[in-house]
């Protein structure tokens, strides 16, 4: 048998074999993610590539995509001066629920993008204000922080968010103890993640600590992406000229 073949049926082990338990008793199961115009593709199919793995081949997860309405929710920039070219080069995607008729969730996934900028998004602030108290764990990407601070529920906590939005992402949220140097920071059942990309290394780790390292290295080995493990690992910080 080849490495190469031994490799793979040693990884579908380690994620079906029911010696790979989870970390913990009675992990999540039902994610929703919110969705809003213009919102950054990665931030939300990074995870759910990272989910989409666990859910084939360790655990029974259900994913729900959550909107205001129905309506197929473009990643457009809603402002021509974000759209220079009038390019068509953004997808939509569909929700299968509204705010409104929202299952029960256990964990909640809030993406950023240049949607988060967008005017008469307080729809969109309410259901993250209300769903959280109901929820296991809340995971932002990117500049989705930007919109959980509006609502408050980063008052007193440590959280990061993308370098390259520094400045207008943190006046959201004043009371928070925003962290300059952090791929992802953990505070209680909240985690932030850092721009866009961050978002996969902060859902491995997620994975790591919920369902199992094991799990989430074959799923990195997988999707063949090099998983930063330190949520410290931050050269962007840097770059951006946020420390």
């Amino acid at each position: 048998m080849s490495t190469v073949l031994v490799r793979a049926v040693i990884g579908l082990v380690c994620l079906a074999w029911p010696g790979a338990t989870a970390q913990v008793p009675n992990p999540p199961t039902k994610y929703g993610v919110v969705l809003f115009p213009a919102f950054e593709m990665l931030d939300v199919f990074g995870p759910l590539e990272v989910l989409s793995w666990a859910a084939r081949l360790h655990e029974k997860l259900d994913l729900y995509l959550l909107a205001e309405s129905l309506d197929p929710v473009t990643t457009q920039p809603q402002s021509a001066a974000m759209n220079t070219f009038n390019s068509s080069f953004f997808p939509t995607v569909n929700p299968t629920h509204t705010f409104d008729d929202s299952p029960e969730l256990n964990v909640l996934i809030v993406p950023g993008g240049l949607g988060t900028r967008n005017p008469n998004m307080d729809r969109t602030l309410q259901f993250i204000s209300s769903t959280y108290p109901k929820v296991q764990y809340l995971i932002t990407v990117c500049t989705g922080s930007a919109l959980v601070a509006q609502t408050g529920i980063l008052d007193g906590r440590r959280a990061t968010t993308n370098k390259a939005s520094w400045d207008s992402v943190i006046v959201n949220g004043p009371n928070t103890t925003w962290v300059q140097e952090a791929r992802w920071v953990v505070d209680g059942n909240i985690w932030t993640s850092s721009g866009i990309s961050a978002g996969i290394d902060a859902t491995l780790a997620f994975v790591a600590e919920l369902y199992g390292k094991e799990n989430a290295t074959v799923i990195s080995e997988y999707m063949e992406y090099e998983w930063h493990e330190d949520s410290d690992w931050d050269p962007y910080a840097e770059i951006w000229g946020v420390v």
